[in-house]
């Protein structure tokens, strides 16, 4: 049994149904179903014993308590996290509560839990931390991809969030001996993508009609992962990884938001031809926004090495596999485009 923080989440609901793919292990997933969680992303799993769904938050100790003392699991991996770097610019208490108290709360459950088992038990157990690229800062246009010795350099309350909760998880092995390993991934795409985020905003407001946002002169660089990828990452360094290690999880595809911007509108005109032309003409600059990273890369080196991880899929495969979603998936859109979500849009876009 192992439990997962953030389940019903972009990557933790992918991770749960990649997980019961490979594996018959059940999984105890704890979600709160704030906005960005969605039960309908586990639907294929209805019905299925090994798929023990919780609503709850991460923030109460005694629901952790209860949890891990009932169903002993032997590894939590946490993804539960807020995780939009414009929502924090607009609302950062919320980052700092669950991702900094919402970890130290689970570390502290897990401690407290972790004491208790014999000694096979504690020597299996894993407390498994999913974290960002976005705590090393930004990159000059051609220095070294972040390496996991590079310095924590955060720009924004997000990111600020996630490095403290990066320490206290480090803090909690360096000093209580709590078996943990961490991992810093880089940009994720890829099925049941919150709308808020580049890559579905962009697909979702193409196919409306709408303006398609981009960012001050869109040349700020990401490193880009499919999510399917990412879950076989983490796989990997739950099975085998080093205690107390950091492993960087990258897709090798540095590109330019602007690319990624033509790249779907070109998926889109071949696969959903709009009548008036290409979809092209919807890009719209807008104002960038404060302490935005100019760019970001992940060298995956050491867990090819230590672990035998690359990503199976390449850019263009994973992009076009992602549009074809969004495009079989119209309801899942339609549901998750609530009135909250829009009112959210306005706010963030209305006057840059």
């Amino acid at each position: 049994m192992i439990l997962v923080t953030g389940g019903a989440g972009f990557i933790g609901s992918n991770f749960v149904l990649d997980w019961l793919a490979h594996s018959d292990e059940p999984v105890v997933n704890l979600d709160a179903l704030t906005y960005a969680g969605n039960r309908r992303n586990l639907a294929s799993l209805n019905g299925d014993a090994r798929h023990i769904f919780v609503r709850g938050d991460i923030g109460d100790r005694a629901l952790i308590d209860r949890l891990l003392a009932e169903y002993r699991p032997r590894a939590l991996v946490h993804f539960a996290a807020e995780s939009h770097v414009d929502r924090s610019i607009h609302g950062p208490g919320a980052f700092i509560k669950t991702n900094v108290e919402g970890t130290y709360t689970l570390l502290e459950a897990a401690r407290a839990h972790w004491s208790t088992l014999g000694e096979a038990d504690k020597a299996a157990f894993r407390f498994h931390h999913v974290s960002t690229d976005e705590v090393y800062g930004s990159l000059a246009p051609g220095a070294p991809a972040f390496t996991e010795d590079h310095v924590y350099e955060p720009n924004s309350p997000y990111s600020a969030s996630k490095a403290a909760s990066d320490h206290l998880v480090r803090a909690w092995h360096n000093t209580y001996g709590l078996p943990v390993v961490t991992t810093n991934c880089s940009n994720n795409y890829g099925p049941f993508h919150f709308p808020e985020k580049l890559i579905p905003l962009m697909i979702v407001n193409a196919l409306a009609g709408k303006p398609l946002p981009v960012y001050g002169d869109g040349q700020q660089i990401r490193d880009w992962l499919y999510v399917t990828d990412h879950c076989s990452a983490i796989r990997a360094v739950l099975a085998k990884g080093r205690l107390g290690e950091t492993y960087n999880i990258g897709g090798w595809n540095e590109k330019p938001n602007i690319e990624i911007v033509q790249t779907i509108c070109a998926l889109l005109d071949e696969l959903r031809p709009a009548a008036e032309g290409s979809y092209t003409r919807f890009i719209t600059y807008v104002k960038d926004r404060p302490g935005h990273d100019r760019r970001y890369a992940i060298d995956a080196r050491k867990i090819e090495r230590e672990l035998g991880w690359r990503p199976a899929e390449t850019f263009e495969t994973g992009i076009r596999k992602t549009v074809q979603w969004y495009l079989e998936h119209a309801d899942w859109v339609a549901e998750v485009q609530s009135g909250s979500y829009r009112d959210w849009v306005d706010a963030n876009y209305a006057k840059r």
